[in-house]
């Protein structure tokens, strides 16, 4: 699962990158300093898993993760190919969700590309830029599909007046996910790789010392935009994050004991964007490694065994499922199964968040 972050050049989407990811792609004080986009593997913080850890003691542990993507940042006109926006709109189209940056912060000594620090015309370039991309793809659709309804084909004629709707949306400036769709339509325009269906999550990159709003009138704003859009906002001090991964655990949490936190922003950021994405975590134990995995809500034992090995999918017996709760409760895979706590699932099971899973399978 993807995530791309996005917003105008110099907001500060590559020193939170860095931050995220201790990557290292280039920040400096120039539009377009990001060309490439940059990938980074997150791992998911979860206090469960090294709950298992001390419980199971296996030879290595692994949590889950999610990538963020560092998209290189947008101008106006970029539907239209300014500041190389058809390449950055290209990648955009190819992550699950958006963390959308907005700079919330004075500094002279980084340039703003109008000049003006307004969180609201910031934000309303990202997003109609988005917007009219999307009306870029979906009119040439209808025009297509028009064209073709003249061979009398139903199917063909359905989809017209489909996009003939979606084009109407647009056109208002209601983006696609505040759609209100059926679920065939919803198949449908999936076809479509929308920029603006995809789900959103707001960054206030801000100073250490203007973290509050009752201080900080750009963040004021910027709450307040996160509102009436019905998305949530996380303020973020990038600088100070990415100083607090230098810090050892225990001095990074001493630190964070000082400010009155029980986490750092990103760790905030990490959780909201997996739950943005809608995923459940199930574990897996053997004599080798304790996993955690990342999957869709929803998702069926076979596709969830896919994850750790197409082998197991393909090959699916059952799975042998014991909740986190109750291995945590009776202290052993061996006292789960004395107490009947682990129940046998076939392929029609729905995996639950926090499910231990053996699955068993023929080659």
């Amino acid at each position: 699962m993807q995530l791309g972050i996005v917003g105008l050049p110099n907001v500060g989407k590559s020193t939170l990158f860095n931050a995220l990811t201790n990557g290292n792609a280039v920040v400096a004080n120039y539009p377009f300093c990001t060309i490439d986009q940059n990938v980074g593997v997150v791992h998911v913080p979860d206090k469960r898993l090294w709950k298992l850890n001390d419980l199971l003691s296996p030879p290595k542990t692994t949590p889950a993760a999610v990538e963020f993507v560092d998209i290189a940042g947008l101008v106006k006109g970029a539907s239209k190919g300014e500041g190389l926006g058809n390449e950055f709109l290209g990648h955009i189209r190819n992550v699950d969700a958006i963390i959308h940056v907005i700079r919330c912060f004075d500094d002279e000594n980084v340039s703003h590309i109008s000049d003006r620090i307004d969180p609201e015309v910031d934000v309303d370039i990202v997003n109609t830029e988005l917007l009219l991309a999307d009306l870029k793809v979906i009119d040439k659709r209808f025009d297509k599909a028009s064209r073709a309804t003249r061979t009398g084909d139903k199917s063909i004629t359905e989809e017209a007046h489909f996009l003939e709707k979606i084009l109407n949306l647009l056109k208002s400036g209601i983006p696609a996910r505040k759609f209100q769709l059926s679920d065939n339509e919803k198949v449908l325009i999936s076809e479509y790789q929308l920029l603006t269906i995809k789900k959103l999550l707001y960054i206030a990159n801000v100073t250490e010392d203007t973290m509050s709003d009752d201080l900080n009138e750009y963040l004021k704003m910027a709450k307040k935009i996160a509102e009436e859009q019905g998305t949530q906002l996380i303020p973020v001090c990038s600088k100070l994050e990415a100083e607090l991964n230098e810090l050892e655990p225990e001095e990074r949490k001493s630190f964070l004991s000082e400010l009155g936190l029980k986490e750092s922003s990103l760790e905030r950021l990490i959780k909201a964007s997996y739950n943005l994405l809608d995923l459940i975590t199930f574990f897996t134990a053997n004599e080798n490694e304790l996993r955690a995995w990342a999957i869709p809500r929803g998702t069926l034992a076979p596709k969830a065994a896919g994850k750790v090995h197409s082998d197991i999918e393909q090959g699916f017996i059952r799975a042998e499922v014991v909740h986190y709760d109750d291995l945590v409760s009776v202290g052993s895979m061996k006292d789960v199964r004395d107490h009947g706590r682990m129940h046998l699932e076939g392929k029609d099971y729905v995996v639950k968040d926090g499910d231990v899973i053996y699955f068993r399978f023929h080659v």
